[in-house]
């Protein structure tokens, strides 16, 4: 039997402010073929993860917390015990617009990396409105600061 252990899966922070920690797929010891889950906190106030799209279809369920969700042209609030579907190819962006940390669950099929995580880490995550289609009118802004060289 394989068992990961959300308290021993120490997961990576991303330069958006989150800590993202993989329970299925990704470093954790569970491996499945047909998707992938893990946990993400984001910080108060602005942590994010910022507008991307993937092949995958994917759905966040948030446990706790306040944050924007924006999903192709629309923008909602979403709080603890809410889920949103994501579709394949959508872009979409979470930011905690909130005082306490937002803690999610997310969960995409099938399995495998999402560019975004290497893109924000290597400091070239596309910026919305640019390089890959605008934020909903009103949305917070793409947490980019970080991303300029």
């Amino acid at each position: 039997m394989t068992i990961a252990d959300l308290s021993k899966i120490d997961g990576r922070t991303y330069p958006a402010r989150r800590r993202t920690q993989n329970v299925v797929g990704g470093a954790s010891p569970i491996q499945a073929a047909n998707f992938s889950l893990g946990n993400v906190t984001l910080e108060p106030h602005g942590g994010q993860v910022p507008w991307h799209n993937q092949e995958q279809e994917e759905i966040y369920f948030i446990i706790e917390g306040t944050g924007e969700m924006c999903l192709g042209e629309e923008r909602k609030t979403l709080s603890g015990g809410q889920a949103v579907y994501i579709p394949s190819r959508v872009f979409h962006q979470l930011t905690n617009t909130g005082d306490t940390p937002l803690r999610m669950i997310y969960c995409y099929g099938p399995a495998g990396d999402v560019a975004h995580w290497r893109q924000e880490l290597d400091g070239t995550l596309p910026k919305a409105g640019v390089d890959v289609p605008p934020l909903p009118a009103g949305a917070q802004p793409q947490c980019t600061k970080t991303f300029d060289k």
